[in-house]
Formats: C-alpha cells, sequence, structure tokens
C-alpha cells in the first residue's frame, strides 16, 4: 500500500524541496506498488465536502515503481509520458501526470528505508492506465521506444480504445481513450 495525503501534498507547494522530500519518504514509506495511475484531466485537490482532508476518504497521489535500473527507467518513461522527470537526489524521480505522480525509486534505495518491502521489476498484477486522447497515434508514436508490446490499438468490449506494453522492468502500461459518446 502506498500512502500520501492531500495535506501532505499542499505542504509540498508551499514549502519547497525540505518537504518535497518528506512526501517522498512518506509516498513511499508503505512499501510497494499496488496501485493504478489514471492520467485524466482534474484537479489534484480534493472537493471541499470530500471527507479527504479529515482521513475519511484516502486520496492517490502517487504511485511508485521500484527499480534497480533508475535511470533506465526515467529514460523509458521521459519520452513515453512526453514529460521531463523532477528528480530528488540520485534515487528518486517522478512524472506529474495531472492527475497524480508516477514515482521511480531504487530499489536499494527502498531496501534502506524499509528493509524486504518489494522486489523490484516483479509486477504482473498493476496495470498503469493513462488516458490519451489517441491511442492509436501513440501506438505509432511509441513504435521506436516500446520494446514489449502487449496488445495494438483496439477497442476493449467497454468500449474504450487501448494499447498495451511493457515499460523495461515489465509493469504493464495501457494507453486508452474513452469512447467518442463518453468523452
Amino acid at each position: 500500500m502506498i500512502h500520501a495525503s492531500s495535506s501532505l501534498l499542499m505542504v509540498k507547494t508551499k514549502h519547497g524541496s525540505e518537504a518535497m522530500k518528506a512526501l517522498h519518504i512518506s509516498s513511499i514509506s508503505c512499501g510497494v506498488l499496488l496501485a493504478t495511475a489514471v492520467a485524466t484531466p482534474f484537479s489534484s485537490q480534493p472537493a471541499a465536502n470530500s471527507g479527504s482532508q479529515t482521513g475519511q476518504h484516502p486520496v492517490l497521489v502517487n504511485t511508485c515503481l521500484i527499480t534497480d535500473h533508475i535511470q533506465r527507467l526515467v529514460a523509458f518513461y521521459q519520452p513515453v509520458l512526453q514529460r521531463k522527470a523532477k528528480w530528488s537526489g540520485n534515487d528518486y524521480a517522478e512524472f506529474a501526470t495531472g492527475v497524480g505522480v508516477l514515482a521511480i525509486f531504487s530499489a536499494a534505495a527502498q531496501e534502506k528505508y524499509i528493509p524486504g518491502s518489494a522486489e523490484a521489476a516483479k509486477n504482473r498484477s498493476v496495470i498503469l492506465e493513462f488516458n490519451v486522447a489517441d491511442p492509436d497515434r501513440e501506438y505509432r508514436r511509441l513504435q521506436g521506444l516500446v520494446k514489449t508490446w502487449v496488445k495494438p490499438p483496439t477497442t476493449q468490449p467497454w468500449g474504450t480504445r487501448s494499447i498495451h506494453f511493457r515499460d523495461p522492468d515489465g509493469n504493464l502500461v495501457d494507453f486508452y481513450s474513452q469512447p467518442p459518446s463518453s468523452r
């Protein structure tokens, strides 16, 4: 389980890098990745009546991939997400996606802070889902970057259009779009 609260996120934006480090440690302090990140446009701040300020409703703000090859994974995600990683030291990088953060953390540092809590590149149960405008266009764009394709552009039975591929650590990634009638 990964834990981070919206109040910590606000501290990060108000107080700069020292508070940001506290958020990084907090967001990975409960261990391994067990979340799905969906990048769709909406505010990362909770609604006034959502209850997240009082702790009644958890708010997922960070998904962290643990890796033995942080430079390689960051080098993969920068062109895939079309964003530059924001680094905090040599062991942590993150990509703000609009809804939350895709973080990449070194396995050695994870072992130092929470021994025995995670194994790098062993995920086969989570899909990182990103909402994109056109999966077919993304499929063409990513041909030179992605080495392992799981499924080419396909319209799923529930109506979404998706492409599925694996990052260099084997994590499954889905770039999808909603059917035109539900956009």
